[in-house]
């Protein structure tokens, strides 16, 4: 009886051993393998071989990771109060340093990116905020980049997606754009009236070079004017017509 229970005893603590032996990793992973403390180097993917109790193995995904920063609250430049969120693109290019360089690079990254949203957007003015996206976006890139790159870790992409105005701030975007249309809508019917004028003083000229011109335009006012249903029609007679028709009259 004591046979079967040792067999079992000694199978149990052998696929323990194989366990802690044989580690299968990803593709898309790698493990960090630290021997008796020290750093050995990162491996995989495919079977690793640890030496049991001696070797211990950190495993890091290197995929890009997306992390959505909550909503800060930023005062801009110009004295706005806004709340402001983003989104970061990032992964891990370099294992060993991820694990030995910071104790939670995700934690790490997190942090320095919302301290980093706050610190440049407050640097900028509200109008550059909700119009200069591609600049402020470059700009966080760089800067948290650069504050990752000790640690192994690569920001690939910042976007910053909402930016959340007070409800007074929008009515009054809301009238200064009102205000804005109003000043082009006036300005274009300045300039329509600005080249009738041009065109009818161009048309002048040429009328008063030619005096058979104006008497012609004169008949084409008259038929225009007869098509419609108008049952009176008082027009003003040129002088020069008139003058024309006596001439024709006192013809012998």
């Amino acid at each position: 009886m004591q046979f079967p229970f040792v067999l079992a005893i000694v199978v149990i603590f052998g696929f323990i051993f194989l366990f802690n032996l044989i580690k299968v990793l990803n593709e898309y992973e790698r493990g960090v393998i630290f021997r008796l403390g020290r750093l050995i180097g990162a491996k995989g993917p495919g079977l690793i071989v640890l030496i049991p109790i001696i070797d211990r193995m950190r495993r890091i995904d290197l995929r890009v990771i997306t992390y959505d920063i909550p909503p800060q609250d930023v005062i801009t430049k110009d004295n706005v109060s806004v709340k402001v969120n983003a989104v970061l693109y990032f992964q891990v290019v370099d294992p060993n340093r991820a694990v030995v360089s910071v104790a939670n690079f995700f934690e790490a990254t997190s942090q320095i990116a919302q301290t980093t949203l706050r610190s440049v957007l407050g640097q900028v003015e509200l109008d550059d905020l909700l119009t200069n996206r591609d600049k402020i976006n470059a700009q966080l890139q760089d800067i948290i980049d650069g504050q990752t790159e000790p640690w192994g870790v690569k920001v690939s992409v910042v976007e910053v997606k909402n930016v959340d105005l007070p409800i007074e701030m929008q009515r009054a975007m809301a009238k200064q754009a009102e205000a804005e249309r109003e000043r082009r809508a006036k300005v274009i019917h300045a300039d329509g009236e600005f080249q009738a004028s041009q065109k009818l003083a161009d048309a002048a000229k040429v009328l008063a070079t030619a005096p058979n011109a104006m008497q012609l335009r004169f008949l084409q006012t008259l038929t225009e004017i007869s098509a419609e249903k108008n049952s009176t029609i008082i027009f003003p007679v040129p002088i020069d017509l008139l003058t024309s028709f006596q001439k024709f009259l006192d013809r012998p």
